[in-house]
């Protein structure tokens, strides 16, 4: 009986060997989340971002790594007590997980990063710390999926044939998805936007605050609050303008005054052009003119065209009323008026003699 005892322990002994596998890699899984967890507190506090990305980035992908080398190893362990043919698809499977991971891994750091230098409050630009986040997880994705089949047994040469020609009937079926593709690369390579910018395009009926640039839409955010998503492939056939990087803005103003008050136009000019250089809010070393214009119908007309300082909208409006407010004020004390347009009628001497 004693014997028999012994002989049933040898047998399902690689049961406890199994246990004890499984339950290491528990044991390691918990202590590499804690370790982890204590040094991304501690990293937090230094100026360094790049470290708060790989240490934030660690624990899961690692976590993988360890749960399916414990279950490779398990598996090992009871193929060799059962013979189990099954149990010698972990292996390869081992190593495609193990792929994955280290691409995860990968693919987290680069989201942290680009997270935590957005946050930093630097002068980084958004949009292109974006590109280059988007095409470095493309380039993880790509390299890691043909290493995954690889792994599995797959002929890498293989699948880039079958990938070529295969290539060639998607880019005729989703010819408008291409280019929308090779839109957005070119907006991130030529960057004639960026996020936050105010866009229009004289073209089309598009206007508004650019609030994210996919790979395969733009999304505008219009005055009124609604969302434009406009494929990337229209900004290759449309022009595009951006107030959001003008130097200066323009006001250019068309005023008249009374036939009556011709005589005053020259010294109106001349305060008014004063004034304009003498305001802090104008750029004085910018086109700037004063200058009677033209004889309309009802008046006599002169232009003012100089450039502010700012190019905020709503600094500027206030600017520009300031302005307008002086040159009426400027009319009024030389004893003028702002024209109006009006009618004169001239009757002959004998009509009046006749219809008194």
């Amino acid at each position: 009986m004693a014997g028999f005892d012994q002989t049933l322990i040898q047998e399902n002994v690689y049961i406890l060997q199994a246990f004890l596998v499984m339950f290491a890699a528990l044991l390691v899984d918990l202590c590499q989340k804690k370790i982890f967890r204590t040094l991304s507190k501690k990293a937090e506090s230094t100026r360094n971002k790049l470290d708060d990305a790989l240490l934030l980035s660690i624990p899961r992908p690692l976590s993988a790594i360890i749960w399916i080398t414990g279950i490779t190893f398990t598996s090992e362990i009871i193929h060799k007590a059962t013979g189990a043919v099954i149990l010698e698809a972990f292996i390869p499977l081992r190593d495609a997980v193990i792929v994955a991971a280290l691409a995860w891994f990968l693919v987290l750091t680069i989201q942290q990063a680009e997270k935590s230098y957005l946050t930093a409050g630097k002068d980084i630009d958004a949009t292109t710390l974006d590109a280059i986040s988007k095409l470095a997880r493309i380039s993880v994705v790509i390299i890691a999926a043909l290493m995954i089949l690889q792994a599995l047994g797959f002929s890498i040469s293989g699948v880039l044939a079958f990938g070529g020609v295969g290539g060639i009937a998607v880019g005729f079926a989703a010819k408008d998805l291409l280019s929308n593709f090779f839109g957005g690369l070119f907006i991130y390579m030529d960057r004639p936007f960026a996020v936050g910018d105010w866009i229009r395009s004289p073209d089309r009926e598009i206007e508004g605050v650019v609030e994210k640039i996919g790979w395969r839409v733009t999304l505008i955010r219009t005055f009124d609050k609604r969302p434009l998503y406009i494929p990337n492939g229209i900004f290759s056939q449309i022009a595009v303008e951006n107030p959001s990087r003008m130097h200066n803005r323009r006001i250019k103003e068309t005023i008249g005054i009374r036939y009556d008050d011709a005589d005053k136009m020259q010294t109106i000019t001349g305060q008014v052009e004063e004034m304009l250089k003498d305001h802090p809010e104008i750029d004085a070393d910018k086109t700037l003119m004063v200058n009677f214009n033209s004889f309309a119908p009802s008046s006599l007309d002169f232009f003012i065209y100089t450039f502010t300082k700012t190019t905020n909208w709503e600094k500027y409006h206030t600017i520009k009323q300031d302005i307008l407010l002086k040159i009426l004020k400027i009319v009024e004390e030389n004893g003028a008026e702002v024209a109006f347009p009006t009618s004169t009628i001239h009757l002959a001497e004998q009509d009046i003699l006749k219809n008194p």
